[in-house]
């Protein structure tokens, strides 16, 4: 199968991870799963909670409709002003510098990419934050093929309550040969 080419700024996002020594950019196979979510809500708010270099922004960016927006939210303030720098051409992307709670202002969400703070530590607000029929992707998953899903031997409570919460119509999908993503729709 053919390789589809890398967006431009998913490139200069990549150039910036390894300026900076990122280390933990989503691979492009995560990073088509963001584009197409994206571009299935084409007048929608898609957030990312954890922007680190702006890889996985770049790969949102690449499926942002000119009547979406998207803000994304990063702690380290060196690595939120250089992902900004990358967007400061496109009206429709906002960088912001602090905590992932600074994205409760620009809820609901149509897609959230929720790969830093909150998944961990406020899941139920995480739920909070999707409009109805909004998107939550969450990445970095280890491929368990019982269930429940084990992560170190002890059952992964993380993934456990996303896949079986009663607001979200939920799967887990491979990404790569030993990585898989959670992907839920917040039920109406």
């Amino acid at each position: 199968m053919a390789q589809r080419a890398i967006p431009v700024k998913v490139a200069a996002a990549g150039r910036l991870a390894a300026e900076t020594g990122f280390a933990k950019s989503c691979p492009p196979e995560v990073g088509r799963l963001l584009s197409t979510a994206a571009a299935a809500k084409p007048a929608g708010v898609i957030a990312e909670s954890g922007t680190g270099a702006g890889v996985g922004t770049a790969w949102l960016h690449s499926g942002l409709a000119p009547a979406a927006r998207l803000v994304t939210v990063e702690r380290e303030p060196l690595l939120a002003a250089r992902a900004a720098e990358l967007f400061a051409d496109d009206p429709r992307v906002e960088v912001l510098t602090g905590d992932w709670r600074l994205l409760e202002a620009h809820a609901p969400f149509d897609v959230f990419f929720c790969d830093g703070g909150g998944k961990r530590d406020d899941p139920e607000r995480v739920i909070d934050l999707l409009a109805p029929g909004g998107v939550l992707i969450m990445d970095d998953f280890t491929p368990w093929p019982q269930w429940p899903p084990l992560f170190q031997g002890r059952v992964d409570e993380l993934r456990v309550f996303y896949l079986t919460h009663p607001k979200l119509a939920a799967t887990e999908v491979l990404t790569t040969a030993t990585t898989s993503a959670v992907i839920a729709s917040r039920l109406g």
